[in-house]
């Protein structure tokens, strides 16, 4: 196979979006667009990347460093068009012999297999292969024009067609692949004699005719191809993409009484068996194993539920959460860092952040593991068969042996040993009759008024 490169071109700021984060670091499925067009290309086997970038940002520089290193990016500066973009790729790629792919950094919808024919063109020859796709509504669309044997003859910007040429449902995506050294001799011909003085991308089509190199187009779908511009497009990308997760994931056997209201993020991992209810969040980086239920209203993430194990309704396990076999994290609990072991209970109102509960321990209603003294973060380890009373507070850091109990209401500031009872309390004092005269006072102050 031809060795293949890519350039993503993200320099743009995104005007559009009407937001001070640059357009591709906009996230669809939890993941920035510019991470999962990386994911695709290198997906589709591109070996060398590069990433072209304006010369104001310094976030989306700092993500391709850290996936793809320093020599990943290429900086377009000023900003002159879509062919200087590319061009800005150059040295980069200079050392590389094989295809190069040009994609847009605001396409999160692409597939690897969208590309797949668009290499097919160049395996069989084809020196400048476009991709196109066939829009619901091509009003904005470059249109492709074509020759009977389907070779395009140049690509027309929607507001110079003709009514004719209007009448084409076939338009340019704004990506391509050709070998590398001809694409760059297209690109160092393409002039900005144009009414915005740019050099553009497309101009290379009629290079390439000028040339009698052979120019045809594959297709995608629409939805691969649709590019993140606007606030509502972003909405409608992510729309789309919780459609194929929540396809995905009852055809791998997962349940979900109401999917259309589940959300997943582009790393959920689910297994088959089980069970999702209404409204539930998957935020990045949760696994959830076989004969779990997640009830209703919950939110997870970076977080993971073995088997058997039973979440919410209304719960929040947050990063580094670790629920064991048949565990259960009930309503209005929210689990930190804290490994859970099989079979323990925590059924309601608590906040577990940082530590450990041994298997089969019970964490009564109210119970706070105080793990913050405003600097430092402490760990509360809670041991197996353990049994904590409603409303303790387990200041960390602290360990609770196995088989201990702690009284409800209890401050619990220094460790307990197996199978004691720890109680921390002020004694209990009742003054006879109080309530008696504290209500009389107040009747006859009240009847006075």
């Amino acid at each position: 196979m031809t060795a293949r490169a890519a350039v993503i071109m993200a320099a743009g700021q995104g005007t559009r979006m009407k937001s001070r984060l640059p357009k591709v670091l906009h996230k669809v499925g939890g993941r920035t667009l510019l991470d999962r067009v990386i994911d695709t290309v290198q997906a589709a086997g591109c070996e060398k990347i590069v990433v072209v970038i304006g010369a104001n940002s310094p976030a989306v520089r700092e993500l391709v460093v850290r996936r793809l290193g320093e020599n990943a990016v290429a900086v377009q500066d000023p900003p002159l068009g879509t062919g200087h973009a590319v061009l800005a790729a150059k040295a980069a790629l200079a050392d590389f012999d094989g295809d190069v792919l040009v994609v847009n950094g605001d396409c999160p919808l692409l597939e690897a297999q969208d590309l797949d024919p668009l290499f097919k063109l160049r395996a069989e020859g084809t020196p400048l292969a476009l991709l196109g796709f066939e829009p619901g509504d091509a009003l904005l669309y470059g249109r492709l024009i074509r020759g009977a044997d389907g070779h395009v003859l140049r690509i027309v910007e929607a507001k110079d067609c003709t009514p004719e040429q209007k009448a084409v449902k076939a338009c340019y995506a704004g990506m391509l692949a050709a070998d590398r050294a001809v694409l760059f001799g297209w690109l160092d011909r393409v002039t900005n004699d144009n009414a915005k003085g740019e050099y553009y991308l497309t101009q290379i089509v009629a290079l390439a005719n000028t040339d009698e190199a052979v120019v045809r187009a594959a297709f995608a779908p629409e939805s691969a191809v649709m590019g993140c511009d606007t606030a509502m497009q972003l909405s409608q990308a992510e729309a789309i993409f919780q459609q194929r997760r929540r396809a995905d994931f009852l055809a791998e056997g997962v349940q979900m009484l109401a999917p259309e209201s589940v959300h997943f993020s582009w790393d959920t991992q689910i297994a088959a068996g089980a069970q999702i209810e209404q409204f539930v969040v998957f935020a990045p980086g949760v696994s959830v194993e076989t004969g779990a239920v997640i009830r209703a209203f919950s939110h997870l993430e970076g977080a993971k539920v073995m088997a058997g194990a039973l979440i919410g309704p209304y719960a929040r396990l947050r990063p580094g959460a670790e629920i064991g076999e048949e565990a259960h994290i009930g309503n209005f609990v929210e689990v930190k860092k804290v490994k859970v072991g099989a079979g323990a209970k925590a059924n309601h109102l608590s906040y577990l952040g940082d530590g450990s509960v041994g298997a089969k321990a019970n964490i009564g209603a109210g119970t706070i593991f105080c793990n913050y003294d405003g600097f430092d973060k402490f760990e509360t380890h809670v041991g197996e068969g353990a049994f904590i009373g409603s409303n303790s507070s387990l200041v960390a850091p602290v360990k609770i042996g196995a088989g201990a109990y702690t009284g409800s209401g209890s401050v619990i500031t220094r460790d307990v040993a197996p199978d004691a009872l720890a109680l921390e309390r002020a004694a209990q004092v009742e003054k006879e009759g109080w309530a008696a005269r504290f209500r009389a006072a107040k009747l006859a102050k009240k009847a006075k008024k």
